[in-house]
């Protein structure tokens, strides 16, 4: 679920920190860039691991700031392709089920990776496993803040960087366009379609 990610960062050190030790100043405003954000491709950055190596500081002139080419080892999470994880039933929707870890939101069941044969409930808002047994069938309701145990099956990196007019082949002209929700910038598809996935209570 955690790896460490080997990064590597120019660090800008304002005057008014410079009474800190340079380790602590670094360390300080790594965790302000990097805590709780997610880095394309690498992952969400949780908490710094360590400092393996850091260059020489250098004042650029015009700019009373140090600036220090560092090298670290940032705690990430980015759990690997099916691995099996245990979250709490956020919402549901016909998108599919979405899950929380409790520090991280964006995971989304879809409804061909439930358990077959499954259903939406409009009345109740929630997925249904229709579970077939020799006495018949069963409603399993995937209710909120149950837990659930989920396999992660594919991970999807969105670029979320500001685009600069410059950019942009057509200026968007359309404010539906516009409006529309914010991509996350990194999100999980799980998976519950085999035995001993779903609700921890349907496998006791």
């Amino acid at each position: 679920m955690f790896v460490l990610a080997e990064m590597t960062d120019t660090v800008r050190i304002e005057p008014w920190l410079f009474h800190l030790k340079l380790n602590d100043a670094i360390k300080f405003e790594l965790h302000k860039k990097l805590a709780n954000k997610v880095v394309h491709n690498v992952g969400l950055c949780i908490a710094l691991h360590d400092i393996t190596k850091l260059d020489d500081s250098h004042v650029i002139p015009g700019d009373g700031a140090s600036h220090t080419k560092v090298h670290f080892r940032y705690v990430v999470f980015r759990p690997f392709i099916e691995e099996i994880l245990v979250g709490r039933i956020r919402s549901c929707s016909r998108e599919g089920v979405h899950v929380s870890l409790g520090f991280f939101d964006d995971i989304l069941i879809p409804p061909d990776s439930l358990q077959q044969v499954s259903r939406f409930d409009e009345t109740e808002q929630v997925w249904v496993w229709q579970y077939e047994s020799e006495d018949g069938t069963h409603d399993l309701f995937m209710d909120i803040n149950e837990e659930i145990r989920f396999k992660v099956v594919d991970e999807v990196f969105v670029d979320t960087t500001p685009v600069g007019p410059e950019d942009l082949a057509e200026p968007v002209q359309d404010p539906l366009l516009e409006n529309q929700p914010k991509k996350s910038p990194y999100s999980l598809v799980g998976s519950i379609s085999e035995p001993g996935l779903g609700l921890l209570t349907w496998w006791t």
